[in-house]
């Protein structure tokens, strides 16, 4: 409840206030005791007002001097615990009052002739005869009152433009760290308040809205996100899809059925120990990984150099892993990437939504996985990817044959031996030619040049598997 009158009974007085308005009551007293020898001091003459104070005239004044500012700091605080609407009436009105006073003496100084009156009108150069001078007084007294009633006005009314600011930042989902600040009256504390709640509740929100993105990343990675166009779990709707170009890169580990001697959760662990290594290498390479199984995982990227550079980080990944894990079975792996238009969605129902990816690339892996056993080749890919890479892109690799396509055609692989030991590196690039000319003349059913052929780049290179294999096919075909 807000009281109207500054020395009313108030128990929620500040202490700070009640030794004001002690302060105040204490030089009230002499003051007025003292304010006829201040009053005796200032003798009119004809050139105005003479100042012949006493020494009780100088107390006076020094003591009258106190007890305004403490009467205007007062009525400062009195404002100041009031409402806006109240805070401006009570702060306008001494200007008011003042100024209707000034006016109207103003306006009958000329029909006073006392020795006061004649002193004021010297100094202030008006006559009956002289109206110009008054009128300009009227005017200067005007825009002065206008003046602080505007300069009041604006004070008391500043915090609200501060609420502004902060309801407008607040309704645009902005938040700030450190407290709101509004300043201003006792009402403008309730809704610093009020807005500060508010600021937290958004912060909480917000913190609360991260955590889950941050777990939800954990399930569905951010660059699925991007390639839905959305910013967050929240955004996603069963439904949303988006048809992108994208490399999909195909990971499976091998040698991990033969871990029977394992328990259980050792095998899981053993597992989970290689999945640790692989699926930081796919983020770090700006990909994501769309599905786990039991054998690896199945990881989509942006760019078709991203999957090639991070096939070759697995591959080196998993021979360090294979040197540190000495007293366990080594493990291999086999990676098929093909790059291809990919639908990126999400599907499921209401209840449970699960964000995939669905294309013809997927099944194609899953063939393309089985060239690259029968090859017993450790890193595979078509020509599709090799067409997306930037020209200066180099790296080692070699045409290894063709399989059909599901729409029609033939996919064309290529085996990327970059990740090789430089010896066998360099013979396989020394025996390319005969290699890959053997593969072109298998494909044209000219099995016996195809012999010839693979048997020249085995002389080359021994320790080609892949070659082996064609050259026991071409013998196959010949046999029949």
């Amino acid at each position: 409840m807000y009281t109207f009158l500054p020395f009313a009974k108030n128990k929620s007085m500040k202490r700070s206030t009640k030794i004001i308005l002690a302060l105040f009551i204490l030089f009230l007293v002499p003051t007025l005791v003292l304010g006829k020898s201040v009053i005796k001091g200032i003798v009119p003459s004809d050139k105005g007002f003479l100042l012949k104070f006493d020494t009780q005239g100088i107390i006076g004044i020094v003591l009258g001097v106190i007890t305004i500012v403490l009467l205007i700091i007062l009525y400062i605080k009195f404002i100041m615990s009031q409402p806006v609407d109240k805070a401006i009436f009570f702060s306008s009105l001494p200007l008011i009052v003042l100024y209707g006073l000034s006016m109207f003496l103003l306006a009958g100084l000329t029909n006073f002739n006392n020795a006061t009156a004649n002193s004021v009108k010297t100094i202030l150069n008006i006559s009956p005869d002289n109206l110009y001078n008054t009128i300009l007084w009227a005017i200067l007294i005007t825009l002065i009152f206008i003046l602080l009633l505007f300069f009041n006005c604006f004070v008391l009314c500043k915090p609200i433009a501060r609420v502004e600011k902060i309801v407008s930042r607040l309704g645009d989902g902005k938040v700030k760290d450190e407290r709101l600040k509004i300043g201003g009256g006792k009402q403008f504390n309730s809704i610093e308040h009020s807005l500060n709640k508010i600021n937290y509740n958004y912060q909480s929100k917000d913190k609360s809205l991260k955590t889950v993105n941050l777990e939800a990343q954990k399930f569905i990675p951010r660059q699925f996100f991007k390639f839905l166009g959305k910013n967050s779990i929240a955004e996603l709707e069963l439904g949303n899809q988006v048809k992108k170009n994208a490399t999909v890169m195909l990971v499976k580990l091998l040698g991990l059925e033969e871990n029977e001697r394992m328990s259980l959760e050792e095998n899981f662990n053993f597992i989970n120990s290689y999945m640790h290594i692989i699926s930081p290498l796919i983020r770090k390479f700006g990909g994501f990984i769309d599905r786990y199984n039991s054998e690896g995982l199945t990881a989509v990227f942006a760019k078709a150099e991203y999957a090639i550079d991070c096939a070759h980080a697995i591959s080196r990944a998993i021979s360090i892993k294979n040197r540190q894990n000495k007293n366990l079975p080594n493990v291999g792996q086999r990676i098929s990437i093909m790059t291809g238009e990919v639908i990126f969605g999400i599907v499921g129902e209401e209840e449970r939504k699960i964000p995939s990816i669905i294309s013809n690339v997927s099944s194609s892996l899953t063939r393309l996985d089985e060239v690259c056993k029968f090859m017993s080749a450790k890193i595979v890919f078509t020509k599709s990817l090799l067409d997306s890479l930037p020209l200066n892109y180099k790296f080692l690799y070699r045409h290894i044959g063709k399989i059909s396509g599901k729409e029609g055609g033939d996919i064309i692989i290529f085996e990327d031996f970059e990740f090789n030991p430089k010896e066998i590196s360099s013979q396989l690039i020394k025996s390319k030619y005969y290699f890959e000319h053997g593969v072109t003349l298998y494909d044209e059913g000219r099995y016996e040049d195809a012999t010839k052929e693979f048997s020249e780049a085995l002389k080359i290179c021994p320790k080609d598997k892949g070659c082996y294999v064609y050259f026991n096919k071409s013998k196959e075909k010949l046999s029949h």
